[in-house]
């Protein structure tokens, strides 16, 4: 599988790994305070990094509308960023992005024909060449002045891979114009149907075994094959003429019969497909329009997206209340019709807009806001999602644990560290939990009630007493703590693997 190579990747390939772990700033709730939508302001790198310990595995669905390079003079984003230097800022953005997305889940990332055949290469070797599921055209332009001189551009492409094979796309609803297609000029009263084509491709002399003769029951004549071949094997053809399935015309004279394909018989949905044309997810012009409506003309995101077109992704990848993330969210529109399609979302954005446009378009959509998809699907408000900005590092230079840092959220990175699981419950006892039959404990910020300097951070007899009370476990133990009392013979013989904070955590 070949490979891109450009200044400092080496350095880049490391950035995912050194980059600091975070805490989240909580700042504000809007609406249902216990909704689990998050909007988080700040670096995307570092954010995505402090996701880690508590939603690894757990995204189903990534959108991404990073810069696309273009040399362009964008105001929200630095979009002229030299090719490797681009290169060096996607790499471990994609890195952590994969480690956040579920075994069956799956990354969009929008991106024009200028960078996407570097990007393709980029995410084959970040997600596995072998994950690759489809490179959608989006037409995002309708029309082209006629004083463009040069071959004009009106799509913008879509990568998508699945974190594994795992991955299975949902089929898109029914449109109109696909069930206009089926009809029922005989009155059958199995409903409408279309006709499908009798013959193969293949000529007799390549399928002999599907060269056989058929009737007309209409005229009784014999038809025999002559310059193509049937579809069907004889058994089936058999079966087609008991159900009554073959279509000989309105009068019953046609040549060769055509096959009815029932509507009732077809899946309940109509399989995705590579071509998105404006009409069904809307264009560049429909959402500026959107944007306006949200911010006033004075306002407006400069590369925005419509929301039908993050509907369509969502409609493929997602199901209610699945996760989805977007780390470049520019003006939220990714945010705002997961909101509304029932959705559980995470928004990062690094700049001012955070607050001058993610936040109140938020704000909108939990009071109702009707813009964008919600007539489609009946949006009326509600919901909610807390809004956070990036706090302190959690371990210093050194590997010193930053003060502000309690026992909660030291317990989820410690049970990330250990496991690579996130952290699936909040932490309130010493127990973080058992993994492949190793119990992991924290002693830290007197989680035992003893807040005395050194007092319930040490293990000691008495401590590990309490242990074995919140468990009686047979096996290995891990103990996080600021020292132990007991000394090498007694851990061994409970089985304890002893480890000092901060210095046996400075070395993940």
């Amino acid at each position: 599988m070949p490979f891109l190579d450009w200044v400092n990747k080496a350095q880049a390939q490391r950035v995912s790994a050194d980059v600091p772990y975070h805490l989240l700033q909580f700042e504000s709730a809007h609406g249902d305070a216990a909704a689990e939508n998050l909007l988080i302001q700040g670096d995307n790198l570092l954010a995505l990094k402090a996701l880690l310990p508590f939603y690894r595995g757990r995204v189903k669905c990534i959108y991404i509308d990073p810069p696309y390079n273009t040399q362009s003079a964008f105001e929200h984003y630095d979009d002229k960023l030299e090719h490797s230097q681009w290169l060096s800022m996607m790499w471990p953005r994609l890195v952590l992005l994969r480690e956040l997305l579920a075994e069956d889940g799956s990354i969009w990332v929008s991106i024009d024909d200028r960078e996407a055949h570097y990007l393709k290469v980029l995410l084959d070797e970040v997600f596995g060449r072998w994950n690759f599921l489809v490179d959608v055209s989006w037409q995002r332009k309708y029309s082209v002045s006629n004083n463009f001189k040069g071959i004009a551009s009106i799509v913008d492409r879509i990568l998508c891979y699945g974190k594994s094979d795992q991955f299975r796309p949902n089929l898109l609803p029914r449109t109109d114009e696909s069930i206009a297609r089926y009809s029922n000029p005989d009155d059958d009263p199995r409903g409408p149907w279309k006709a499908v084509d009798y013959l193969n491709q293949a000529t007799p002399e390549k399928r002999p075994n599907l060269c056989y003769p058929i009737r007309n029951h209409f005229t009784n004549e014999e038809i025999k094959n002559t310059s193509k071949a049937w579809k069907y094997e004889p058994k089936v053809h058999e079966q087609h003429v008991a159900e009554n399935r073959l279509w000989w015309g309105v009068s019953g004279q046609n040549r060769t019969p055509a096959l009815k394909l029932f509507l009732s018989d077809v899946r309940n949905g109509m399989t995705p497909h590579n071509w998105w044309p404006h009409e069904e997810v809307g264009h560049t012009d429909e959402a500026k329009k959107e944007s306006i409506a949200l911010f006033g003309a004075n306002m407006v995101f400069d590369t925005p997206k419509p929301e039908r077109l993050i509907a369509r992704i969502l409609q493929i990848s997602t199901q209610p209340a699945d996760l989805v993330l977007d780390s470049f969210l520019g003006s939220a529109t990714t945010a705002a019709a997961a909101h509304k399609m029932g959705r559980r979302y995470i928004g990062i954005e690094m700049g001012g807009h955070a607050v001058t446009h993610c936040l109140p378009r938020l704000q909108k959509v939990i009071a109702g806001e009707q813009g964008g998809i919600s007539g489609t699907v009946g949006w009326q408000g509600g919901g909610g999602f807390r809004f956070h900005t990036l706090g302190e590092p959690v371990f210093d230079a050194d590997g010193g644990i930053h003060p502000s840092v309690r026992f909660t959220a030291l317990a989820a990175y410690l049970w990330h560290f250990e496991t690579g699981d996130p952290a699936s419950q909040v932490f309130a006892s010493p127990l973080l939990g058992v993994h492949e039959g190793t119990a992991f404990y924290l002693l830290y910020n007197g989680i035992l009630g003893d807040r005395r300097p050194a007092g319930g951070n040490v293990l000691t007899s008495n401590v590990l007493a309490d242990l074995d009370a919140l468990l009686h476990h047979a096996g290995p133990r891990v103990i996080y703590g600021e020292t132990t009392r007991l000394g090498e013979a007694r851990l061994r013989e409970a089985a304890i693997t002893f480890k000092q904070i901060p210095y046996d955590i400075k070395a993940r």
